[in-house]
């Protein structure tokens, strides 16, 4: 057997010192091909060293460029947040034709994680043709359809996973997502047969999460008791304190209240739109509104403005945003914060308008970063009632290890985290007036083509017609609202908590207590 040969076979068991070894062997005895370089840089990958494994198969790429490497290597300058870099190296790999499945999928994520849905599409539809049994590269390919509107698609490629692996769980929930359930037409008893099948906790959270959607759909109160004891479960696998957003909250009032910033002008660029607030309240639907815009194009969730407080704070902690990053990005220039944050977003715009938007809602913890940074950007931020804000937060399931939402899984911790939210955009408000636009939700629903008008002119757009037609804008959605958006506006979300009044109701006396304005 050859030490390429060695090496991969070493690779598919999981024995990387002798993976390490033949690769190592294939470097001394042919220094000028690019596979030993290629198959040391994997080891390094796998074994978790991701930084140590991008320079071996850039090495290997530099000793001519193949599909399989240029591939991996997009794979993991995505992981370092290397975006551009990425992209140019899953262009390289397309160009070059990939000829097994493996890297066709590979190519399809990193294009995913670019947010270039579209694209995504045929690296994917090329790995299922490959190899129509590998139910992950299928899966990838029916989350591109479901992003991409391609509901029917979707549909079929999540059934035939079922077809092979009945409980597969994520085929579950994304099944249960993809478009509105009926009383006629719904997996209510596939799901509850899934449940009782599902042996891992991951499965049960996301099989419960999906009959709680359906059962949410047709208006059957079941649905909380499923979402009690999914969120329930996860609350206590993550470990999670309230404690912990309330420190980072506090980081940002300290820093912006204080006198310890660094002066600087910013960089004036007008382009970014940035559209925040707490999940599930219409950021999607904003995002799609001025999308449709003749000079706007989506960004989609940008990590942009994170990243470029994380990176030029220069803090060591694992975690993006966190109290010593909040203090620490006092002393940096706010033009370099700007610069930095364009740079990023830059390899997330596609096409020719001049105007973009970034609808990560978590900006609204950098909202102080912004207007110094970029004192041309427009902000908007979402408001919904307390009530229907809470709810959705508690029935969604967000990236279940992502620190962002980890307050959203237990019904109180949503409610402080709310409190806090509002607390910290009246502090903005102060600060800045008239930066940032507090966009009414239930307002939108009720007078749309007012709202728009006022939302349009805020980000300093003129009219278009298109705008009011949001549900027509073809390009990809990739949250939890993709179903919704692609309907015309209506009142559908307007006041659903009610459904669930009695479970509810603590919440309700509490934010009355906190002297929010809730519904009886």
């Amino acid at each position: 057997m050859t030490s390429d040969a060695q090496a991969r076979a070493a690779l598919k068991r999981g024995d990387l010192n002798a993976a390490a070894a033949a690769a190592k062997a294939l470097v001394a005895a042919e220094p000028d091909q690019s596979e030993g370089y290629f198959l040391l840089g994997i080891v390094a990958a796998e074994a978790g060293q991701v930084a140590k494994a991008v320079p071996l198969i850039q090495a290997a790429v530099d000793r001519g460029p193949q599909a399989e490497h240029l591939a991996q290597l997009a794979r993991l300058l995505i992981l370092l947040r290397r975006d551009g870099e990425a992209a140019d190296a899953a262009r390289r790999a397309i160009a070059l034709g990939p000829a097994d499945a493996r890297s066709s999928d590979t190519i399809g994520c990193v294009l995913a994680r670019l947010g270039d849905h579209q694209a995504s599409l045929a690296p994917f539809t090329a790995a299922v043709e490959a190899e129509p049994g590998n139910l992950d590269y299928r899966y990838n390919l029916a989350a591109a359809c479901g992003f991409t509107g391609r509901e029917e698609d979707a549909r079929r490629h999540y059934e035939a996973i079922l077809a092979a692996d009945p409980g597969n769980a994520r085929a579950h929930y994304a099944l249960a997502i993809l478009s509105r359930q009926t009383v006629q037409a719904n997996h209510l008893p596939r799901l509850k047969t899934a449940l009782v099948n599902a042996d891992r906790p991951d499965d049960a959270l996301r099989i419960r999460y999906a009959l709680a959607k359906e059962l949410e759909d047709i208006g059957d109160p079941e649905a909380f008791a499923h979402l009690s004891a999914a969120n329930a479960e996860h609350k206590r696998k993550l470990g999670y304190d309230f404690a912990q957003d309330a420190a980072i909250f506090d980081a940002v009032e300290a820093l912006f209240t204080g006198s310890a910033l660094a002066p600087g002008a910013g960089d004036p660029d007008p382009s970014p739109i940035f559209i925040v607030g707490m999940p599930r309240t219409g950021t999607t639907l904003v995002d799609r509104i001025l999308s449709s815009h003749r000079k706007v194009q989506s960004a989609g969730e940008l990590q942009a403005m994170p990243l470029a407080v994380k990176r030029l704070a220069g803090t060591r902690s694992r975690t993006i945003v966190d109290p010593d990053t909040i203090r620490a990005s006092a002393a940096v220039d706010p033009a370099a914060i700007g610069a930095a944050y364009l740079k990023q977003a830059s390899h997330h715009r596609t096409g020719h308008a001049p105007r973009f938007t970034d609808k990560l809602p978590a900006n609204f913890l950098y909202v102080g970063h912004i207007a110094r940074a970029l004192p041309g950007a427009r902000i908007v931020c979402l408001r919904r009632n307390p009530m229907d804000t809470v709810w959705s937060n508690y029935k969604n399931l967000f990236a279940s290890q992502s620190a962002y939402y980890a307050y959203s899984y237990d019904l109180m911790d949503i409610a402080r985290y709310y409190a806090r939210f509002d607390r910290l955009m009246a502090l903005w408000d102060r600060l800045y007036p008239g930066r940032v636009l507090q966009l009414s939700y239930e307002r939108l629903v009720a007078d749309q083509e007012a709202q728009t008008r006022l939302l349009l002119d805020h980000c300093g757009l003129g009219w278009d017609e298109a705008c009011l037609s949001f549900h027509r804008n073809t390009s990809a959605v990739a949250t939890p609202s993709a179903a919704q958006v692609r309907r015309p506006l209506n009142a559908d979300g307007v006041g659903k908590w009610r459904t669930h009044r009695e479970g509810l109701e603590p919440i309700r006396c509490w934010l009355a207590q906190q002297g929010f304005d809730v519904p009886q």
